[in-house]
């Protein structure tokens, strides 16, 4: 029987840190799964966590933690698959360094993680990146960059590229929907049930359903139209009012030309109330009308620079 603790600490000081580069975020994320892990291996076997063995981890035991997740503490699926994501590192990492482990090891990763991170992934992207329908639909696994999961290389109208970079919330997404994507032949991201490529009317369903959850909490959405291309509308609509910059606006969308972006200009409110603060008259301020006194008053007028274009 080999000793848990120190392979365990040497796992999440040293490996993880040091030797993968994982966050801070990451470490402590992973010592909470194992500490309920441990606290729930503790009670199965009567132990104290401190005199568990490496062995005593197996797959039955690992089932039996997920399930009490689930049931007795309520977590998401997507809770219990960071958890199980976690316990799979370990033992990958235990394969190298306790040979005797392999089997066991195996038969844990092969535990199966709940689909549950398509939809999530997409509709993220969707709005994140201003995407077309086709162009989310056509996403390939070699456009997402696999290794830090920042950016996103797509292939727009006439063959015009554009790579993006990605939400962390986006990026824990499709990060999230590769840990448990099936594995298939098929080169696309996304695909339906039948493990071919998803189509538009398929992500137009997917919508559809997300659409009607969110009508149960916000139900003025009920009343709106949102379909696929809505969704790259407001992505253009938030891009314009942080950066002001129509050219920027455009470089995002991946569109032909400015004159296709400037519909967003005549859309955008705040820009016509820009457009009418600044035909107000200069000296003219919104408040109260006071008096002003006399003497301020000319002083505030002696004090101005002479403006010669006036």
């Amino acid at each position: 029987m080999t000793a848990l603790a120190p392979y365990l600490s040497s796992f999440l000081r040293e490996h993880l840190p040091k030797e993968r580069g994982a966050s801070q975020h990451t470490c402590e994320a992973y010592a909470q799964s194992f500490q309920l892990l441990l606290h729930f291996a503790a009670g199965r076997l009567k132990l104290k966590p401190s005199k568990i063995e490496i062995e005593r981890l197996d797959a039955p035991l690992i089932l039996a933690f997920l399930e009490h997740l689930e049931k007795q503490r309520g977590n998401s699926a997507r809770t219990r698959n960071a958890r199980l994501a976690a316990i799979n590192s370990f033992f990958r990492y235990l394969e190298y360094r306790v040979p005797s482990c392999l089997d066991q090891s195996r038969r844990i990763r092969a535990i199966p993680m709940k689909k549950t991170d398509q939809a999530r992934a997409m509709l993220h992207l969707a709005f994140a990146a201003g995407m077309r329908v086709s162009e989310l639909v056509g996403l390939r696994l070699d456009q997402i960059d696999r290794q830090t999961m920042s950016s996103v290389h797509i292939m727009g109208k006439g063959r015009r590229e554009r790579v993006l970079p990605l939400w962390k919330q986006t990026a824990a997404a499709v990060k999230a929907w590769l840990k448990v994507r099936p594995v298939t032949d098929a080169p696309e991201l996304f695909f339906n049930a039948r493990a071919q490529a998803m189509t538009r009317s398929g992500f137009e369903y997917i919508l559809t359903k997300h659409v009607a959850v969110a009508a149960r909490k916000a139900p003025s959405i009920a009343g709106k139209g949102v379909s696929p291309h809505v969704l790259r509308h407001t992505c253009a609509m938030h891009t314009l009012q942080a950066t002001r910059d129509v050219r920027k606006v455009s470089l995002w969308l991946g569109h032909a030309s400015l004159q296709s972006t400037e519909v967003y200009l005549r859309a955008d409110p705040t820009e016509k109330l820009e457009a009418l603060a600044a035909m107000s008259p200069p000296m003219l301020t919104p408040g109260r009308f006071r008096a002003p006194d006399k003497l301020l008053a000319m002083l505030n007028v002696a004090g101005r620079k002479p403006n010669y274009a006036e």
